[in-house]
């Protein structure tokens, strides 16, 4: 019996839940299992229905419905849950040490070194202007204090590298 009516019932089904479920957005297939095991619940509670065909009807609307409710409800995640383009635990660890080693050779700096890389490091983002004034030198001459500057840090970080690799 179960199995006849579940064979006169399935060209309906797959016709109604493919028309049903673009309004719903949601797939077909979707739809028809969700009414298969609808029907299966109802055979088991109160047998088969009186008018197979209208039945029929009757659940791929109402899932269809809940379906659609439901697309409504959800809402996508803002990033992928396993979102690998966001830094782990490890790479903030270690770009905060590499923060920490920065800001520590720029104030062992000479002169006032240690001042004007603090500016260009600033978090405000400040113009040459800005920090030439804050400073109290020439907008002309922070160009060339710059290279010299960055130059001694660029020396003084690679001797530490150097001094802190395993060797080999």
């Amino acid at each position: 019996m179960t199995h006849d009516l579940v064979a006169a019932l399935r060209p309906l089904l797959t016709a109604e839940a493919s028309a049903e479920a673009y309004a719903c957005a949601t797939e077909p297939a979707d739809l028809e299992q969700a009414v298969w095991v609808r029907l299966l619940e109802r055979l088991g509670a109160d047998g088969p229905p009186a008018d197979p065909a209208a039945w029929l009807r009757a659940a791929v609307r109402a899932e269809a419905r809940r379906a659609g409710h439901m697309a409504h409800l959800e809402r996508p995640y803002a990033s992928e849950p396993v979102d690998d383009t966001r830094p782990g635990p490890e790479r903030l660890a270690l770009g905060a040490d590499r923060r920490r080693a920065l800001h520590s050779a720029v104030r062992r700096l000479p002169g006032r070194c240690p001042r004007l890389i603090a500016a260009l490091l600033s978090p405000q983002d400040l113009t040459y202007r800005e920090i030439a004034d804050e400073l109290g030198i020439s907008q002309g001459s922070l160009g060339p204090e710059r290279s010299r500057c960055l130059g001694c840090l660029r020396r003084m970080l690679t001797a530490e590298v150097a001094a802190h690799e395993p060797r080999g």
